[in-house]
């Protein structure tokens, strides 16, 4: 079974009916990867300082104003109200090691469809939807707007970019998983929703440093795009690789599919622990399912 090699914009579309069983707010269902102990809750929407008033009986005395307590003297509790609202940022990797696909898709178009479904699912939730798609040449900024129009706006430039790995004009720039990153910070200052949805190619330490200030101010949700030939390598000795243009030769050596194996785990263990540290979840997502359908079952109601 082939790959699919692109995207078109009335696929991301239609995808827009496929965005339900799932959410991103805080309140997860039970059984979520985002609920209880598998990983650490989203924050949500900010809150907005309403009001100082007396204190009642029942308010939460966590809220009390101390300050303003002992100036007024008589207990006073401090009001918030929830935004409407909360600023929703997809970061969409389109560059060279995500054009990639042994079965259904490629990891690039796995992406752009996981980059349809959160801006769906966020849009439908009332939230504000913005982007950063990014490939080796080009960064594009999308500011988040709660309107379809942004949203179309944005698939129109992953569908571009998407479009362009399959030219004959392929990436000869420098612009890293790093730059998007940076990228995030000049759009998201706090109370963000920030996903960002790669294949982690080029992660180094100081992809650490952004994702812990991001995580500082924000909330992170890391979905994880891979293929399952990707994790796996098998060959004869003399038989030629390639990667990203580097031509290399099979190893003869008997232990070489498993060691290969063992070390793309090893690179996968060591991120996983490092967003646990930072109580980001990570979303595992493979190319050979459709996208939706494994949304679903990681952030939607499963069965105990």
């Amino acid at each position: 079974m082939s790959a699919r090699v692109t995207i078109a914009l009335e696929d991301l579309l239609l995808l827009k009916a496929e965005a339900r069983g799932y959410s991103l707010l805080p309140r997860q269902p039970v059984g979520s990867l985002l609920a209880g102990r598998h990983a650490s809750r989203l924050r949500g929407r900010g809150l907005t300082f309403e009001e100082l008033r007396h204190y009642r009986p029942g308010d939460d005395i966590r809220l009390i104003d101390w300050k303003a307590t002992a100036r007024l003297r008589s207990p006073q509790v401090r009001v918030y109200t929830e935004e409407r609202e909360r600023p929703v940022l997809l970061v969409v990797d389109q560059r060279l090691p995500m054009f990639f696909g042994s079965r259904r898709a490629m990891k690039s178009v796995a992406a752009a469809e996981l980059a349809a479904l959160g801006a769906w699912r966020a849009l439908g939730s009332g939230d504000r939807v913005g982007g950063l798609v990014f490939n080796e040449n080009e960064l594009v900024e999308i500011c988040p707007h709660r309107s379809q129009t942004r949203v179309l706006r944005l698939f129109h430039e992953i569908v571009r970019l998407n479009h362009h790995l399959a030219s004959e004009n392929q990436a000869s720039g420098k612009i890293m998983l790093n730059h998007a990153l940076k990228g995030a910070f000049r759009v998201a200052k706090h109370d963000h929703l920030i996903v960002l949805i790669s294949d982690l190619d080029g992660a180094d330490d100081e992809t650490q440093r952004l994702a812990t200030g991001l995580a500082a101010h924000n909330d992170i949700l890391v979905i994880a795009v891979y293929d399952p030939l990707g994790i796996s390598l098998t060959g004869s000795p003399g038989m030629l690789a390639s990667d990203r243009g580097r031509v290399w030769d099979v190893p003869d050596r008997p232990t070489f599919a498993k060691d290969f194996q063992e070390a793309f785990q090893r690179r996968l263990d060591k991120w996983k622990d490092i967003f646990r540290a930072l109580q980001v979840p990570v979303l595992p997502i493979s190319t050979a399912r459709p996208a939706a359908e494994q949304v679903r079952t990681l952030l939607g109601k499963r069965p105990r």
